[in-house]
């Protein structure tokens, strides 16, 4: 899941759990108006909180690989996954489940259980997985989504490796083409009575 921003790929940072209570922060109002957070919480109990608090579970799931960068500040928050690590482990989960239930009820929770049916539509070759990509709105536009992404972009690149996202906005699709993904499919979520995703992968790019 993942919004958008703008291009400058200077002074990030590594994520550390240290950091979870800016990630959900961000995240909480980088998300409020996405269509997959409004539908796991509720359209009547949307707040940045209760988003915040989902946002901040997946995170923790993928810190431990070192590989999801911020700004100084905590306007934007990119959550990457190693190849082959994009499942979400649940014993990093399980601590946050009351947390996460509590924002979403039980019929929430059940459609964020709902979405670990995606995880089906990863590609098979190895990839780095962009988990959640966030900036806080009142930052948006200064390039500081891209420039965290640019790490795992130059990783990505120098091993040959490509990069896989589901975009929760079509809206978003362009910027994501800017960094080089493309659209290979779309996946609606609960069987079509969800909300849908764009699924977008990126090649790794020539370095050098």
């Amino acid at each position: 899941m993942s919004g958008s921003d703008g291009n400058d790929a200077s002074n990030v940072r590594v994520a550390t759990h240290d950091d979870l209570s800016t990630i959900g922060t961000t995240h909480g109002a980088a998300f409020l108006d996405d269509p997959i957070a409004r539908w796991m919480v509720g359209e009547r109990r949307t707040t940045e909180k209760r988003v915040g608090r989902i946002y901040e579970a997946l995170a923790a799931g993928h810190l431990g690989d070192g590989l999801s960068y911020m700004t100084p500040d905590g306007e934007a928050v990119a959550v990457w996954a190693a190849p082959k690590r994009f499942k979400v482990p649940i014993r990093k989960f399980t601590r946050h489940i009351p947390g996460v239930l509590r924002a979403l009820g039980p019929a929430g929770f059940a459609r964020l259980v709902s979405m670990a049916d995606v995880e089906k539509m990863h590609p098979p070759e190895p990839h780095y997985y962009l988990a959640v990509l966030g900036t806080h709105p009142d930052q948006q536009g200064h390039g500081y989504a891209t420039a965290t992404m640019s790490p795992v972009f130059r990783r990505a690149d120098a091993e040959g490796v490509g990069c896989y996202l589901e975009s929760s906005k079509e809206e978003n699709v362009p910027f994501y083409r800017r960094n080089g993904f493309e659209v290979t499919g779309t996946y609606d979520l609960s069987g079509g009575r969800g909300p849908r995703m764009w699924l977008m992968w990126r090649d790794p790019q020539p370095t050098g």
